[in-house]
């Protein structure tokens, strides 16, 4: 299956935020979203993706967006997250990967000459309508806030 790309339907998903309470994207039509995903709550790269996100929050949604974070860390560990740095966005809880295989942020990843599957650090801006108009393969974790802003302005 090829990759999604810019003016593709973005895949619908339902899973579980930090509090137990079921999001989708079907139920966000009419909101723009930021749907960025991350390997590890509380690592160095995925809280400065965070924080950058968090200390921009303002001004993308003045822009129209709503922020959700996904990673298979568990509910308990995203509330931690959230609570610990302040974040102020939604986080999925995507234990079983089907979010981030849908969204095609699942496979081989090398570190230090070892190769494994994981979350590959993607984002997607997702339109009112639900329609995919751009995709962040290559995140800079500490300006992301200011890549997406730049993008869309």
């Amino acid at each position: 299956m090829a990759g999604l790309k810019p003016g593709d339907k973005a895949p619908d998903f339902t899973a579980n935020d930090q509090d137990g309470n079921p999001v989708s994207l079907s139920a966000l039509r009419g909101t723009k979203v930021i749907l960025y995903f991350y390997p590890k709550d509380n690592t160095s790269g995925c809280t400065a993706e965070a924080c950058s996100l968090r200390d921009g929050k303002g001004e993308l949604e003045r822009m129209g967006f709503r922020i959700i974070g996904v990673s298979p860390d568990s509910e308990k560990s995203h509330r931690g997250f959230i609570e610990k740095h302040s974040l102020g966005f939604t986080l999925i809880a995507d234990t079983d990967k089907e979010v981030a295989r849908a969204y095609g942020a699942w496979g081989p990843k090398k570190f230090m000459g070892r190769e494994y599957e994981g979350i590959l650090r993607k984002t997607f801006i997702i339109d009112a309508e639900g329609n995919i108009e751009k995709i962040f393969d290559k995140v800079d974790a500490k300006r992301h806030f200011e890549q997406i802003a730049d993008s869309c302005k």
